[in-house]
């Protein structure tokens, strides 16, 4: 007989722009050792300098659009809490 299911822990929230930001640091920090290897770096090996700037433009990126997200998140779920409990809110385009 199988075990019946414990229930799911709890979701911590927290601020997932730490480590994007942690991320982006790491990327910048290699890039900059890329860079002052200078000659020092093989030919074969310079597609490494992309792979540093694209992580470092997509750490920006996820930086600035987590808060964005989280945001329309609650909105979202404010809307819905209105919309099932009743509220206020009237419908678009309503009169």
């Amino acid at each position: 007989m199988p075990k019946p299911r414990q229930p799911d822990p709890e979701v911590h929230e927290s601020d997932y722009r730490v480590p994007a930001a942690i991320g982006t640091a790491a990327w910048a920090i290699a890039l900059v050792v890329l860079l002052a290897m200078g000659d020092g770096l093989p030919a074969s090996e310079t597609w490494w300098i992309g792979v540093c700037v694209t992580g470092i433009a997509l750490g920006v990126f996820g930086f600035l659009y987590i808060p964005r997200l989280f945001r329309k998140r609650d909105e979202a779920a404010d809307r819905a809490a209105g919309r099932s409990t009743g509220g206020d809110t009237p419908a678009p385009g309503a009169s």
